[in-house]
């Protein structure tokens, strides 16, 4: 294959020594990617490894600048003038002051991706040295196997909370947080329908009664069950008639359930660019997690409802981070922008010492929500968790990487092996077939979404 002209002009007399490898064949540690950024005073680059995690935070002390992710379409604009799909990381392409992490100049050679053909260029680093002569070093980057993220004992959450908060308080945290958990009570409306979950003499009626008692919660039900998504034959005029006709007993208690909560803490203003918002997560995440676990065997399919509402809570860390630690949750945005590969948990427990998965599941603890709810947050990360009610977080993940793989942006994704499915008990082409089919309806998600944000 020829290089871009574009490409081919960047690199100049070093196009000699360049040799073009599939992606899948070039040396992980050697692969490199370059991220646009902006503030103020201009635009500017960044090269650095492509698993290294960029500690956006200490770049911008040393640099004394405010840079965060260039916007979406302004980077659309910058590769649409180069003439090409993706940018390799080559300065002279923008012509943008750089800055190469100094982790660079220490492998033997380095690998460019292409974004054509799924090719990257491959040369020695003393070329790509050259190349980059004008550019600022410094060292900006975090290898990911020196964050040891708890992935897997729960039990150890409640100490990291604290320590995180203690650490935060003698930084930037202007009141005083005491060594109890400081988060809001849970709603009443929430309350109830726990009380309802436990109750086995529990019927419609009384469902209806704890809906219809807080308006803009029945105004919702009814108008998720009028959505084009159930499709639902007539007009649907009452909370009664939107679960006796429509969603269910068991769908509309975890969906009041999951509004309720939703609504016990303010959506932040802030998010990472380029992710979709919290509630549309919430509603990918719970029909994904809703639809596995239909598809499972009879005699290992784990109940509907909780796994739906484990997928309609499992960002509520998210909402929690924003609220608790106020002045990191920029940081903790701007950083996931700039690190899209890596995924959160990295690096919110680099940036904080804790995840949002950590501290929702303290959370969700403290107000006695089921363990099968508790514990699919807590461990959706984490594809090798083996403990109790563990299918609940093997769904959640499943969900989010065939989500992910579909270009739904719920941030960095894995690959889900053959052994994956056969554990779970699910056909794989079946499953895939699913989520296309899920994806296509993308409007009425959004719609569905658009209405738990009223």
């Amino acid at each position: 294959m020829e290089l871009p002209v574009a490409v081919q002009q960047a690199l100049g007399e070093t196009a000699a020594g360049v040799s073009l490898r599939d992606v899948s064949t070039a040396s992980r540690k050697e692969l490199l990617r370059m991220v646009l950024l902006t503030d103020e005073q201009g635009n500017f680059q960044v090269i650095c490894r492509k698993d290294d995690l960029i500690d956006l935070e200490q770049m911008n002390k040393e640099l004394g600048r405010d840079l965060r992710l260039m916007k979406r379409r302004e980077q659309v604009r910058v590769r649409e003038r180069a003439g090409l799909k993706a940018l390799p990381a080559l300065p002279s392409l923008t012509g943008w002051p750089t800055l190469v992490d100094e982790r660079v100049d220490q492998l033997s050679a380095v690998a460019l991706e292409l974004g054509e053909q799924n090719l990257a260029m491959v040369m020695p680093a003393e070329d790509f040295q050259a190349l980059t002569a004008n550019a600022d070093r410094l060292s900006l980057a975090v290898a990911l196997k020196s964050i040891s993220v708890n992935y897997d004992d729960h039990d150890r959450d409640r100490d990291q909370f604290h320590s995180a908060i203690k650490k935060f308080t003698g930084l930037r945290i202007q009141q005083r947080l005491e060594d109890t958990l400081e988060l809001p009570p849970l709603p009443e409306t929430a309350q109830r329908i726990i009380h309802l979950r436990v109750n086995p003499n529990a019927v419609m009626g009384d469902l209806v009664d704890i809906v219809e008692s807080d308006p803009s919660l029945a105004a919702q039900v009814v108008s998720w069950a009028s959505s084009s998504f159930y499709a639902a034959a007539g007009q649907v005029k009452s909370v009664h008639d939107a679960v006796s006709r429509v969603l269910g007993f068991d769908l509309v208690m975890n969906l009041a359930m999951g509004l309720s909560l939703g609504r016990a803490l303010k959506q932040p203003q802030d998010h990472p660019e380029g992710y979709v918002d919290y509630w549309q997560q919430a509603i990918w995440q719970a029909q994904s997690a809703g639809i596995l676990a239909s598809m499972m065997p009879r005699g290992e399919r784990p109940v509907f409802g909780l796994a739906y509402l484990g997928g309609l809570l499992h960002n509520f860390g998210h909402l929690v981070l924003a609220q608790v630690f106020p002045p990191h949750f920029k940081l903790v945005c701007r950083s996931l922008e700039v690190n899209p590969d890596i995924d959160s948990s990295v690096i919110e427990h680099y940036l904080l010492g804790i995840t949002r998965e950590q501290i929702a599941a303290q959370l969700m603890e403290n107000w006695g929500m089921p363990d099968e709810v508790t514990l699919a947050i807590r461990y959706q990360k984490n594809s090798s968790y083996d403990g109790s009610h563990s299918v609940y977080a093997r769904l959640l993940w499943l969900g989010r990487q065939l989500l992910t793989a579909r270009g739904v942006a719920l941030g960095a994704g894995e690959e889900v092996s053959q052994g994956f499915y056969d554990g779970l008990g699910l056909d794989r082409a079946q499953v895939e077939e699913q989520f296309d089919e899920l994806v296509n309806s993308k409007d009425s998600v959004m719609a569905m979404a658009g209405m738990m944000s009223q």
